[in-house]
C-alpha cells in the first residue's frame, strides 16, 4: 500500500550539479516514505524555497556557488534549525568540511563517488535513504564543545589523578552511529592522559574514519588514531575502527591487541559494534567498561548484554541527549545497560567506576 504524500518525509535537495540533482530527486521518490519537494543550485535559491515547502529534511552540497554550504548551514542552524544531511566529496577536503559540518548541527553526510556518479549513487539508494529517516526523527541538539567541555575534562583529570587507579587490563568499549561523531568527542575530551584504552566502533564509511580520528586526536588529552591490525594496546589511547573494517580485542599473551578484518557487514554495518562489544565480552569480560551512544537500529544492544553478562559495567545514553535514541533504546529494553546516562554525564560515571574498582583493587 502507498504512503499518502502528505505522511512522507519531505526533502529539499540542495546541489550545484543537475546530475546530482536528478539522481537524489530518482532515489528519494524511488522509496515508499519520502518525496522531494524541491531542489535547488545554491542556497539562495534553497533559502526561498524552505520557505515555500517547508521540507522536513534538506540534502545540502558543501561546495556551491554564491555561497558555501558550511556558511549556509551555519546560518540555517541558527535561524530555521531543521534536519540536514550534508553530500560530501571523499577527499581529505571533504572529510574535514563534513565533520565541520556535524559540529554545526548536521546529522549525517552521504558521500559523492569520484567516478561513475549517477551509477555510485544509486548503489547508495537504501543508505541514503536511511540517513535521510534517521535525520526526519532525529534530534536537533544545540553546539557542544567549548569551555564547557574543557573545565569538565579537567574536573574529571584532577579526580583520577589524586588516586592512581589505573591498570593495563581496564578497557573502555565504545559504539555510536548517526550523532556519533560528537557524541564521542564530548566523551574523550575530559578523560585524562593516563585513561584505560578506548576501542571505538562508529559507523562511518572508509576515507573518513582516519580525519575522524586525527580531529579528536587534536581535541583530546589521550592520543585518537585509526586502529591498525595487530598493534598493542595501551592505555592513554583511543582507537576507531576505520570504516569498512571490523575492530575487535584480542589476546598476545598477556597483551590486548587490535583485530581488524573485513568478514561480511553484522547489522548491515562494518565496522560493527556487536563485533567489537562480543570480542570484549570474551576477552576482557568484567575488566571492560561498555558504552553505546546515539545512533539508529539496533547494532551494540546484543552485544552490551553480552559484555554485561561477562561481568562488564554498562552505560546506554539517555533519551534527551541522543541525536536518534534507536540503538541505547534497543539496549534499554534487553536491561543490557547499568545506568542511563545523559551524554554529558557519560565520562564522569566512566572515571567514578574506574575509582570504584581501584580502591576496591587496592584493597585487594
Amino acid at each position: 500500500m502507498s504512503t499518502n504524500n502528505a505522511n512522507k518525509i519531505k526533502v529539499l535537495c540542495v546541489d550545484d550539479s543537475a546530475l546530482i540533482r536528478s539522481v537524489m530527486t530518482e532515489i528519494i521518490n524511488s522509496q515508499p516514505d519520502m518525496t522531494v519537494v524541491g531542489t535547488a543550485a545554491d542556497p539562495l535559491v534553497a533559502r526561498d524555497l524552505i520557505k515555500v515547502t517547508n521540507p522536513d529534511v534538506l540534502t545540502l552540497d558543501v561546495e556551491m556557488p554564491r555561497m558555501d554550504g558550511l556558511e549556509f548551514l551555519e546560518k540555517l542552524m541558527r535561524l530555521r534549525p531543521m534536519p540536514v544531511v550534508m553530500v560530501s566529496s571523499l577527499t581529505e577536503r571533504g572529510s574535514e568540511i563534513a565533520f565541520r559540518a556535524l559540529e554545526l548541527g548536521a546529522i549525517d553526510f552521504v558521500t559523492k563517488p569520484r567516478l561513475g556518479v549517477r551509477d555510485g549513487l544509486l548503489n547508495y539508494t537504501e543508505l541514503i535513504a536511511g540517513k535521510i529517516r534517521a535525520a526526519s526523527c532525529a534530534r536537533l541538539l544545540p553546539a557542544r564543545g567549548g569551555a564547557a567541555a574543557k573545565a569538565q575534562g579537567e574536573v574529571g583529570q584532577e579526580a583520577l589523578l589524586r588516586s592512581p587507579l589505573l591498570s593495563t587490563e581496564k578497557l573502555i568499549i565504545i559504539g555510536a552511529s548517526t550523532g556519533g561523531t560528537e557524541a564521542i568527542r564530548e566523551v574523550l575530551q575530559p578523560l585524562p592522559p593516563d585513561c584505560p584504552a578506548v576501542l571505538i566502533a562508529q559507523h562511518m564509511p572508509a576515507g573518513f574514519t582516519k580525519s575522524f580520528a586525527q580531529r579528536l586526536d587534536g581535541l583530546c588529552r589521550i592520543t585518537v588514531k585509526e586502529a591498525e591490525h595487530g598493534e598493542r594496546v595501551l592505555p592513554g589511547y583511543a582507537y576507531i575502527a576505520p570504516g569498512a573494517y571490523h575492530l575487535s580485542l584480542a589476546r598476545s599473551g598477556a597483551n590486548y591487541v587490535a583485530h581488524l578484518d573485513q568478514e561480511p557487514p553484522v547489522n548491515r554495518h562494518r565496522p560493527s559494534i556487536d563485533v567489537l562489544f562480543d570480542s570484549a565480552a570474551k576477552h576482557a569480560g568484567k575488566n571492560a567498561i561498555g558504552m553505546i551512544l546515539t545512533g539508529m537500529g539496533k547494532d551494540g544492544a546484543e552485544g552490551l548484554l553480552r559484555m554485561k553478562k561477562a561481568g562488564a559495567h554498562t552505560l546506554a545514553q539517555d533519551e534527551a541527549s541522543c541525536v536518534v535514541f534507536g540503538m541505547p533504546k534497543e539496549a534499554i529494553a534487553l536491561g543490557a545497560a547499568d545506568e542511563v546516562a545523559p551524554l554529558s554525564e557519560m565520562s564522569r560515571r566512566v572515571l567514578a567506576h574506574l575509582r570504584t574498582f581501584g580502591a576496591r583493587t587496592n584493597r585487594v
